[in-house]
């Protein structure tokens, strides 16, 4: 075990943020607060064709200003002529491209740039298709008084020419949010920049800034798997791909340049440069988008949640539907170093009856911990092919950690630099001592993905991808872009590298990923990364997943019980249950993790814990595949199926566990807790006791966490397995939640290898419920059982 304290020994050091050093996210804010560059405020639409949709943007220049007034220096933007030579050569007040499309009758997409654009890619990594459709027949155009009208039947657009505005309406004529004018901050002394670009100073580049206004009451959710408060409004957020060394600090592995509104929009920022949005934060009725590209797409997505999040996927890609197996318990520590290992953790899995489907090697499955080649260590692993073969006939999946870092003395480095694979510097080195590899070379994918597709063939299930985040931002990559643009991209090659060579190998669609960017649900799935073993640190995990399920990821999990030292009993017990009702469940993390480990008492809540997950997995797996179909996380914000229930968008220490079940983990060591409800009956899981909506004190079952259902719903059941593998589907239990004056229930079915969802129903037959006829009835020996009686 020695080998295992130096590698967790070696990670004990992270990154201090605001040092200027290596890898430290890019904060564009400052470039919008340096009295040093000029500003270009839009101001007049000067021409529009509503037919294209194109037009020409005026933009006026201004610089900041100072002046000094009782004992304090202030600034205010002001206009400025123009100070090239010659002056007949630049325009002091340039007109620039404008540009509206509509996607769908729900999506709107705006687009501005700011100087000459010779090298746009055609198609974009992070739009499914590359390139995002354009649909005007769905909006009906008018001219009105001051400019321009589209309408459809979910909401209005009006382009004002002067002064510039776009006004985004609801369907009702609301106004959700509109384009900030100079006009409209001249009643405040605060110096506040409207829709604007910047070009700076010490090297004339440029970067946008819409901003849009923001309404009382306004609240702000998404922005990727964010650890700070859910509600981001009056928060500044820096979307900057970060080995974030934990989930409670403001930097994200995962950042989404995705948020939608409480007031009923959603916004994607199209773009993988560096971007710092303000919502509210400097300004509180100004949202500022600081994107460090010169370019400015934006789409924007009108209605409910659950409406923004169907559009939002439709444009960037809906998450394949995992295997069943997968949604079984992952056992992992850092690290199993052996085959025996392996089959020793196996073993112990069947004996102890801990229901389970995927062993993980971690860091030291290589003969060198840590030094990533690919190949199984020879004196340690006999036989890994037979390994494998022998597990998964015992419903065992192996997953097996990897990263794209090669340090000097790994095998493959000198092949890597030597052919070109690696990032590159500025002279043509590298830019680290490790070789990174460059995802946006074809050459470099392929040698990879040969390498994968090696170990896919000897039987591994699943590939952790891990780390992604440390792209070089002042590398020069294949693309012909420096990290600039390629830094957030980085995780999103890298997730859909891997994704790519296991669909082709194995059939399927599956990673176990720590970083993203937008389009990387496609790929899931996603893990929380490194969270502390603190009670703090769990509620900071759920926040964070609850962030990223409203940045369009359907399956995330986290490391059950924490990772960075050995898990303190109680809070692991409490932290299981919490994974259990989890997308995906996994136990990670410094030894031991394994639930044999503790005391008999923990072994036995574990069990019982693994073993509810376990029997609903009927349940699980269909609100998985509604979850991939349409956009949604299968851990979601109470919002998601309650917009209206005012309640449901203050609360982020609660779940929905798919459409039915709403779920309250126990953060500290308590056998209760407050928990809010939206409107309606809500019937307890364990207990079976009947609450109605609001907030309520309430004690956890036997499994230590509190879980409800929601009134007239069936949960469908299966009988205990050890593994997915070993299941009965042809028999399976109805459990219908429902209070003594419903009548009838509903739930949904998915079956392994079935070609749609199916939903069920049942009615009241004397005291009992009876199941209405359903084509899966030639398939399946249903037994209802009614919780209420």
């Amino acid at each position: 075990m020695l080998s295992v304290a130096l590698g967790i020994s070696s990670l004990g050091f992270s990154q201090v943020q605001n040092t200027d050093v290596l890898n430290e996210p890019v904060d564009v804010s400052k470039d919008f607060e340096n009295y040093q560059n000029t500003f270009y405020f839009a101001d007049e639409l000067m021409d529009f064709n509503p037919k294209t949709g194109k037009g020409t943007l005026k933009y006026n220049r201004y610089e900041y200003q100072t002046r000094q007034a009782f004992n304090n220096m202030l600034m205010k933007p002001d206009t400025v002529a123009a100070n090239e030579f010659p002056s007949t050569e630049y325009a002091e007040a340039p007109e620039l491209p404008f540009e509206i499309q509509f996607v769908s009758d729900r999506t709107v997409r705006l687009k501005m740039t700011s100087g000459p654009q010779f090298n746009q890619p055609e198609t974009s990594l992070m739009l499914v298709d590359g390139t995002a459709a354009n649909h005007p027949e769905l909006w009906n155009y008018s001219k009105i008084d001051k400019g321009h009208q589209f309408k459809s039947e979910h909401g209005k657009v009006e382009i004002i020419a002067k002064p510039w505005h776009v006004n985004i309406y609801d369907e009702k004529g609301k106004l959700l949010t509109s384009t900030l004018h100079n006009s409209d901050v001249q009643n405040t002394y605060t110096p506040v920049l409207p829709f604007s670009f910047v070009r700076r100073n010490s090297d004339y580049s440029r970067s946008f800034s819409p901003v849009f206004s923001l309404q009382p009451d306004e609240k702000i959710f998404g922005c990727g798997e964010s650890f700070t408060q859910f509600n981001k409004r009056g928060q500044k957020v820096i979307l900057y791909t970060d080995d974030a060394n934990g989930v409670q600090n403001e930097t994200m592995y995962k950042p989404i340049p995705f948020y939608m509104s409480s007031r009923g929009y959603g916004v994607f920022m199209h773009t993988s440069s560096p971007i710092t949005v303000d919502f509210g934060k400097y300004f509180n009725a100004a949202n500022k988008m600081m994107l460090g590209d010169d370019v400015a797409d934006l789409f924007f997505f009108l209605g409910d949640p659950k409406d923004i999040l169907d559009e939002y996927t439709d444009l960037t890609g809906k998450a394949a539907m995992p295997p069943l197996w997968s949604f079984g318990f992952w056992m992992s520590r850092i690290t199993y170093f052996s085959e025996k290992e392996g089959r020793e953790v196996a073993k112990n899995l069947r004996d102890y009856e801990i229901p389970s489907d995927v062993i993980h090697f971690d860091t030291g499955w290589f003969d060198v911990d840590w030094r990533n080649n690919y190949e199984f260590a020879k004196e340690r692993f006999d036989d890994p092919k037979a390994m494998m073969a022998d597990m998964k006939e015992d419903g065992f999946h192996v997953s097996l950690w990897q990263l794209p870092y090669f340090t000097p003395k790994n095998t493959l480095f000198n092949e890597i630099v030597d052919n070109d694979y690696a990032v590159k510097d500025r002279k043509g080195n590298i830019p680290y001592e490790d070789a990174i590899l460059d995802f946006s070379n074809p050459e470099t994918v392929e040698w990879y993905q040969g390498k994968l597709k090696h170990l896919l063939d000897l039987g591994v299930s699943v590939f952790k991808v891990d780390f992604g985040e440390a792209a070089p931002y002042s590398g020069i990559y294949h693309s012909g872009r420096t990290g600039f643009y390629e830094h957030n991209l980085f995780p999103l090659r890298y997730n859909k590298a891997v994704a790519e060579i296991t669909k082709k190998i194995n059939g399927y669609t599956l990673i176990w990923a720590r970083s993203t960017w937008a389009g990387s649900q496609r790929y899931p799935l996603h893990w929380g990364g490194d969270a502390a073993t603190t009670n703090s640190a769990m509620s900071a995990t759920l926040r964070g997943g609850l962030s990223l399920g409203l940045s369009g990821f359907s399956f995330w999990s986290h490391d059950v019980g924490g990772f960075v030292t050995k898990s303190p009993e109680n809070i692991y017990r409490r932290w299981t249950p919490f994974g259990m009702l989890s997308s995906h469940v996994r136990s990670h993390g410094e030894p031991p993790t394994e639930p044999w480990e503790y005391s008999k008492s923990f072994l036995k809540d574990f069990r019982n814990a693994d073993n509810m997950r376990y029997k609903l997995m009927p349940y699980i797996y269909a609100q998985a595949k509604e979850s991939s179909e349409k956009g949604l996380p299968m851990m979601r914000a109470l919002f998601v199926e309650y917009p209206n229930d005012a309640g449901s968008w203050l609360i982020d220490n609660e779940y929905l566990f798919g459409e039915s079940m709403l779920v309250a983990p126990l953060f500290e060591e308590e056998t209760s807790r407050e928990v809010y409800l939206p409107k309606g009956t809500w019937i307890d899981y364990q207990t079976h006791k009947i609450y109605q909506g609001g907030w309520h004190t309430i004690e956890a079952g036997d499994i230590p966490i509190i879980a409800l259902v929601k009134n007239g719903t069936i949960l469908p059941h299966i009988k205990l397995a050890q593994s997915t593998k070993d299941m009965d589907w042809t028999q399976l239990e109805l459990q219908v939640f429902a209070d003594k004056e419903t009548n009838s229930a509903k739930g949904k079915l998915y079956l392994p290898e079935g070609e749609k969802l199916e939903n069920i129903s049942v009615e009241k037959d004397g005291n009992s419920f009876k199941l209405k006829q359903t084509s899966l009835s030639d398939k399946i020996n249903f037994k209802t059982e009614t919780i209420i009686k």
